[in-house]
C-alpha cells in the first residue's frame, strides 16, 4: 500500500485551522468550518486584439505558474470603440482545485508574495461580502516558474480565493490562519442601502 501524497498547506488546514476557527467562532461541527472550495487566476491581456500571440505567450505562462492548462477568455459583446468583437480572446484564465490549489496557495505564500518589491503584506479590504477574496498581483514575473529573460510584456494576474465561509470574517480568520499576510486587521464593511 503506497502512501497518498497530501499537500503541507492541506495537512495544515486539517490539524492546525480547522481547530484554531472551532475555537474562535464555536462551531459546533466540523463541517461549518469554512474552506477554500477553489482558487481562480484571471489575465487581462492588454493589445491581444491586434496581436494573437500575446494570448499564447500568457497561456503558456499562466498554465506555468498554475501547474494546470489555461484557457483565453472570449469578449462577450462587441465594442467597436476598442475593435472588439464578440468572441475574440482577451484573456486567459484558470480555475485550481485539490491538490494543486494548496500546491499554487503554498508557492504564492511562501515564496511569490515576499518577491514583490516593497512588500508590505496584502490589502484586507480584497473581500466581496459573501466570504470570497480577491487579490491583485501587479507582475507575474514574482513567480519563480517564469523566466524573466523570456518575458516580452509584464502583466498582472487577478487571483480570486472562493471560500465556503458566510461572512468575510471568516474568510479573513480561514485565510490569516493559512497564512495569508494581511497588512491590516480585517474590518467590516458598513452596507449603504
Amino acid at each position: 500500500m503506497e502512501a497518498q501524497y497530501s499537500p503541507r498547506l492541506k495537512e495544515k488546514y486539517q490539524k492546525e485551522v480547522v481547530p484554531a476557527l472551532m475555537a474562535q467562532f464555536k462551531y459546533k461541527n466540523v463541517m461549518q468550518v469554512p474552506k477554500i472550495s477553489k482558487i481562480v487566476i484571471n489575465q487581462g491581456v492588454k493589445g491581444a486584439v491586434s496581436d494573437k500571440r500575446l494570448i499564447d505567450t500568457a497561456v503558456q505562462e499562466l498554465t506555468l505558474i498554475s501547474g494546470q492548462k489555461a484557457v483565453p477568455t472570449r469578449a462577450k459583446k462587441d465594442i467597436s470603440n476598442f475593435k472588439l468583437r464578440k468572441g475574440m480572446p482577451v484573456g486567459v484564465r484558470v480555475t485550481l482545485r485539490g491538490v494543486i490549489m494548496y500546491e499554487f496557495l503554498d508557492r504564492l505564500l511562501t515564496i511569490a508574495l515576499p518577491r514583490i518589491r516593497d512588500f508590505k503584506g496584502v490589502n484586507a479590504k480584497g473581500f466581496d461580502g459573501r466570504g470570497n477574496y480577491n487579490l491583485g498581483v501587479p507582475e507575474q514575473i514574482i513567480f519563480p516558474e517564469i523566466d524573466i529573460d523570456k518575458v516580452s510584456k509584464i502583466n498582472g494576474l487577478d487571483i480570486t480565493f472562493v471560500t465556503t465561509a458566510p461572512t468575510d470574517e471568516e474568510a479573513y480568520a480561514l485565510l490569516k490562519e493559512l497564512g495569508m499576510p494581511f497588512n491590516a486587521p480585517f474590518k467590516a464593511k458598513k452596507h449603504t442601502a
